[in-house]
């Protein structure tokens, strides 16, 4: 399941809760277009906004909602023993496997970081995929503290940030995580707008914000690549330019939430306060964006 593509979808949520109807529609949007995997609570998914009892709630509803599709489910915290509880939920609720961030206030040590996945892996009966996302953890794995992680029990997978546009150069970003990483453990990008340059560098999955609203969109990038049609992946990720754009000022959550709720996917609000969503001139822009690339055409949209 650490192949292909693997969509992220938002869980809309407002003060009162999770809009579990709405949830479950993006769901089975994502398991109908065919997507290798369905990424719950993510950061697109508002994970670190929710109480453990919702985060149960939606791993449940993810699982029955993706129909045989593998979902993993976020289960990163501030303290280890919230962790293991949140993935003890997970698998409780049966996901395929756990997605893990190193959550923060106070700054954490590398030997911290190794400490948080032995004490989770050690717990663990189903896969788990290290996320390394320095953007919101303000955690910076270094190559050697990966390939520490990755000799333990269960981890399977790396989520590495946007690898560099340069085509040699982000070929080299990843074999040299590769070389410090065991065979059996995949090497996931992140990134939308990376994330041709990584399939293409020889990553073996995207873990995609945008797929987790336009699916077909983001497999036909993906599929590309998989095939070996590097310059064809290229050329879609260059058509959704205008997304990667909004996406990487915003943030994906941001952007995400304004167009589910646009195409009619989730009501308004659909992010948990202090979150506001886009404002409303960054809003014009996204439907002129929607319009312009077709994303809400029946082909992404459910009949």
């Amino acid at each position: 399941m650490f192949r292909g593509l693997s969509a992220f979808p938002l869980t809309p949520t407002t003060e009162e809760g999770i809009d579990e109807r709405a949830f479950g529609v993006l769901v089975s949007r994502l398991a109908a277009a065919g997507v290798d995997s369905i990424g719950a609570l993510g950061s697109t998914g508002g994970y670190a906004y929710l109480t453990r009892e919702q985060r149960a709630r939606v791993a449940r509803l993810a699982v029955e909602a993706a129909d045989g599709v593998p979902v993993m489910a976020g289960i990163g915290a501030l303290r280890t023993t919230q962790v293991l509880a949140v993935a003890e939920d997970a698998q409780k609720a049966g996901v395929s496997a756990v997605l893990l961030a190193p959550m923060t206030y106070q700054a954490l040590t590398d030997d911290e970081v190794f400490g948080l996945y032995e004490s989770v892996t050690r717990e663990l009966s189903v896969p788990l995929c290290v996320y390394d996302n320095p953007r919101t953890t303000h955690v910076h794995f270094t190559d050697e503290l990966h390939g520490r992680i990755a000799e333990l029990p269960n981890v399977a997978a790396v989520k590495i940030p946007p690898v560099p546009d340069d085509r040699a150069a982000a070929r080299q970003r990843v074999a040299a995580l590769r070389a410090l990483l065991p065979d059996t453990v995949s090497v996931g990008v992140s990134g939308d707008w990376a994330a041709a340059t990584g399939l293409n560098a020889g990553c073996d999955a995207w873990y995609s914000v945008a797929g987790g609203l336009f699916p077909a969109t983001a497999l036909a990038l993906t599929r590309a690549a998989q095939a070996g049609d590097a310059a064809g992946a290229t050329a879609h990720s260059e058509r959704l330019e205008p997304l990667w754009e909004l996406i990487r000022q915003y943030g994906g959550l941001r952007v995400m939430s304004a167009a589910a709720s646009h195409l009619g996917l989730a009501a308004e609000p659909n992010l948990p306060l202090p979150l506001r969503g886009l404002p409303s001139d960054a809003r014009r822009r996204l439907v002129t964006v929607l319009e312009h690339l077709a994303l809400g055409t029946s082909a992404e949209l459910p009949t």
